[in-house]
This record gives structure tokens, sequence and C-alpha cells, in this order.
């Protein structure tokens, strides 16, 4: 099949960038995290976007928040999403067809989402001043575009150079993280309160997963290619 990335400089630096934005995020969030110490924070109770609350310690949706470093959270965030649409451009030849335009579209809408959850914080100001649509219109989009870019990465696998273990772990992940949304969205309506974190994370972890998949494959794959340049003309060969 005909690969739908990029090569050389370019899809090199678009698979770390894709890489290094989760692991960005992760970083922050375990950071302020354990700045979170009154009451402790929780992460199979606690939202995450909690954690972006900056200011006083107040009660939104329900639960206690207080994030002395929350300000952190929301720039990983923002770098996340930014590192998500620069790499995905730099990776994905948009020239290939259809799978690719795909791709990076859901990589934008993913990445912007996630940018405006950075932005917008899930406070009880904004709830009051209405900015809270941003917020919920950043995380919902992240949560169904980034699962949906998963399973799309993971179906095209074998054009992106994923071995076949990662494009089923990829497509996988989509699926999960997929139907963990509308669980996530009845706790969130019905109230249930219970174990809220969790089913947060159960939506939004295979979606970064799934980015750490994408960047680490192509880079090795593109790395393989630098320092194996003549392997395919050795094959035609002797074929």
């Amino acid at each position: 099949m005909n690969p739908i990335v990029r090569s050389g400089a370019a899809a090199r630096t678009g698979a770390l960038l894709v890489l290094l934005g989760p692991l960005v995020s992760w970083g922050a969030e375990f950071i302020t995290a354990a700045a979170w110490q009154d009451p402790p924070y929780s992460p199979l109770y606690n939202w995450v976007s909690h954690l972006g609350l900056t200011g006083p310690p107040q009660t939104a949706f329900g639960q206690v928040a207080n994030s002395p470093l929350g300000a952190v959270m929301n720039t990983g965030w923002v770098i996340y999403g930014t590192l998500l649409i620069i790499g995905t451009f730099l990776v994905f030849d948009p020239r290939k067809g259809a799978r690719p335009i795909i791709i990076m579209s859901l990589a934008v809408l993913a990445g912007i989402g996630v940018s405006l959850v950075g932005i917008f914080q899930g406070s009880n100001a904004n709830v009051d001043n209405g900015l809270i649509a941003f917020h919920t219109f950043g995380a919902q989009g992240v949560m169904l575009a980034g699962n949906i870019m998963a399973i799309a990465v993971g179906t095209s696998g074998t054009r992106i150079g994923l071995a076949r273990g990662r494009s089923i772990a990829s497509t996988a992940l989509g699926t999960a993280g997929l139907i963990a949304f509308p669980l996530f969205m009845t706790d969130v309506f019905t109230g249930w309160m219970w174990n809220i974190g969790l089913f947060e994370r159960a939506v939004i972890y295979p979606i970064m997963i799934g980015h750490a998949l994408l960047g680490s494959s192509v880079a090795a794959t593109q790395r393989h290619r630098a320092t194996h340049p003549l392997a395919p003309l050795t094959g035609r060969a002797e074929s």
C-alpha cells in the first residue's frame, strides 16, 4: 500500500512532536495533582479538568476543587494541543488522498479541543458568565475527535508504518474511549458522581496513549529508513 506519511526530517520532527504532546500533559498532570493537597487529589474520583482550576478553592460540579498549580495543567493542555496539530501536519501528506486529510482534520479538532480546555476553565465563574460553553465544547470535542483519530490511525496502520500489533492497539484504544464516552456523559448528567475521575480518564487516556503510539511508531520507522536507505532497493533487486 502507498504510504500516507511524509519522509525525512519533517516526518521525524512531526513524530517527535506528536509523541511529546501527551508526555507533556501527563507530566503537567502529575505535578499539578501532587500539589493538590487540601483535600488530597484522587484520580479515581476528582475530575481531570478540575486540575486546571486556578484561584480560590471552590465546589465545581459537585466536587471540592483546590488546585494551587492549576496554571501548570492549563499550560500543559495548550502545549499538548499545539504540538498535536503541528506534529500531525508534519507527519501526514494530504496529497496522498482522503485518509491523511481525515486524520489531520481529526487532529485539528482534538488539538483545538484540548487547548480550549486549558484556556477556558470549568469554574463556577465561567458557568455564570457563559464561557463554560467553550470548555465543554473543547472537552467533548477532544474526547470524540481524539478517539476517532485513534481508530483512523489504527485502520490505516500499514500505510503509516505501524506494526500490526500497534495498529490493533490503536483501534482498540479508540473503540474503548468511544464506549467510555457515553458512560462518562451519563455520569455527568445524572449526577452519579461515582468514580467520575475514572470515567473521564477512561475516555481521555486512550487518546493520549494512541498519540504516543503514533508518534513513537512513525519516529522509529523514519529512523529505520534513514539508517537503511538501500533496503527497499535491495528487496526489489532480490525479487
